[in-house]
């Protein structure tokens, strides 16, 4: 089979071309790193706030509901919460994370966390982030300072 000088050619200079953005891609993967950080997800049934801090534990950006609504009884609401998380995933994807640890803190004795808690990590996963794992780091109270009144308790 004869091939012809210029599609010889033509093939040769595809194959270079192809060969090259391989190469390229190759180089692209290899500078692409995963920058990852935690998420800090507080929730009461007042508030809720979204801290994003990197592995060392630096700020990258802290929103809470008061920063997007001014009414207080909206602040812990799962839409508002929603909004937080998508500011704070906005700026941490400006820096380059790519993928988070989340960890959600309720107040301390409280059985769950507030109604923003779900609606946030939906809202980050929405952002484009990966979540990595999700957990409950809420303090539980153990024993703690003595109860008001005396050994038979409060007589009123």
């Amino acid at each position: 089979m004869l091939i012809k000088p210029k599609a010889q050619e033509r093939r040769m200079a595809e194959n270079k071309e192809t060969i090259q953005k391989e190469e390229v891609a190759r180089e692209s993967k290899r500078d692409a790193v995963e920058h990852e950080g935690i998420v800090h997800i507080y929730t009461s049934f007042n508030n809720t706030i979204v801290h994003i801090t990197d592995m060392a534990g630096n700020t990258i950006s802290r929103f809470s509901g008061g920063m997007i609504t001014k009414q207080d009884r909206l602040k812990a609401n799962p839409t508002v919460a929603m909004f937080v998380a998508k500011r704070a995933a906005e700026k941490a994807k400006e820096i380059g994370m790519t993928s988070l640890y989340v960890k959600v803190k309720a107040q301390t004795g409280s059985i769950a966390p507030g109604p923003g808690a779900h609606a946030a990590i939906r809202s980050l996963s929405r952002e484009g982030i990966k979540v990595i794992s999700i957990s409950d780091v809420t303090n539980v109270p153990r024993g703690g300072p003595k109860a008001k009144g005396g050994r038979r308790g409060r007589r009123v």
